[in-house]
């Protein structure tokens, strides 16, 4: 009996997917296991939560940054520019997502921005934390934006503010805040199909995974290998490939949470900060343009045109200038 083409190709892409789901995820390098040594655990609902909790040079531990990260990475993200975060603030945390970075994996689950957003206040909740200024990127901002339009909703039923915490600041950097002005990549828009997503991630290989990655980075600020290996090898980490095309359902919800996501930003009394860098292919400069139109009450920092979509990864100094600069308003010298 001949065989068919498709056949073929099915044959080629079983041989492919059993090849990869065999392979061992790749070692931690030094750098990775350092940071994943340095941090802890808390758990959500049987969930085991990687975070991160450091005291800052700041004398008042109760000022307090919250880090949150963006997709596909983790609360590494935030490694070069942690020790200045720490001489900005009394204590600086971060936890990463479900489903992401260090944290659990958990296959045939709903991942949402809600729970996301519900999981960074219960780790708030778990830190005792009262109050809180939130540095957001990317699946972050969203998220980050949920979490401010539940406190301004908790402030408007006038409820004892010793019940939620208060979100002092909020500084968002390149994310898709605007739905109309965020083009997610080739990639993203084939994992995240219902049908074709889970096939894909089982192909997804370090070579398709690092062209993509490094592609929203700037031209001439690119990460070298060793660094896309780290993300590669984060991603891996409780075969997170598999849980990737549930996550990148946010994508759609913010288009159905556009009213809510972007009306909190200009309705918000929270002091919103954006930093922007412009060489971002997946949010391209109209997005600065929607947001000075929009939130005309918030302020933004544009960073040097080279730089693209991970602004606090690509120039580390620069970007906590442009923080700085939006802090001094806020927090006392010492």
């Amino acid at each position: 009996m001949a065989v068919s083409n498709f056949q073929i190709v099915c044959a080629v892409a079983a041989v492919a997917i059993a090849s990869f789901i065999n392979l061992p995820a790749p070692n931690f390098s030094q750098r990775l296991e350092e940071w994943r040594k340095m941090g802890q655990y808390f758990n959500y609902e049987g969930n085991a939560i990687f975070y991160q909790d450091f005291r800052g040079y700041k004398k008042d531990e109760d000022i307090v940054v919250l880090c949150i990260h963006g997709f596909p990475t983790s609360n590494y993200d935030w490694s070069k520019v942690w020790e200045k975060l720490k001489r900005n603030f009394g204590r600086v945390i971060a936890a990463d997502m479900l489903g992401l970075g260090f944290s659990d994996k958990p296959r045939g689950r709903e991942y949402t921005v809600m729970e996301q957003a519900t999981l960074q206040e219960a780790f708030l909740d778990y830190l005792g934390i009262t109050k809180v200024h939130i540095l957001a990127h990317d699946l972050g901002d969203t998220v980050a934006l949920e979490m401010l339009a539940r406190y301004e909703e908790r402030k408007k039923k006038e409820l004892d503010p010793a019940e939620f915490v208060k979100i002092e600041s909020l500084c968002l950097t390149n994310g898709g805040i605007f739905p109309d002005t965020n083009f997610p990549k080739v990639i993203q828009k084939l994992v995240s199909n219902p049908w074709f997503g889970p096939l894909f991630t089982r192909l997804l290989s370090y070579p398709i995974f690092a062209r993509s990655l490094a592609s929203v980075f700037g031209p001439g600020t690119r990460p070298p290998r060793e660094e896309l290996q780290d993300f590669w090898t984060i991603m891996r980490h409780k075969d997170g490939y598999l849980v990737v095309p549930s996550i990148l359902q946010y994508i759609n919800e913010r288009k159905k949470n556009k009213a809510r996501w972007t009306g909190i930003m200009q309705t918000t009394t929270v002091p919103v900060h954006f930093i922007y860098g412009p060489a971002d292919p997946i949010n391209p400069p109209q997005t600065l343009v929607k947001y000075r139109e929009l939130v005309f009450k918030g302020t933004f920092s544009t960073m040097s045109e080279n730089i693209g979509h991970y602004p606090h990864w690509e120039d580390p100094d620069g970007f906590m200038a442009a923080y700085e600069h939006f802090l001094v308003k806020f927090i006392p010298e010492k």
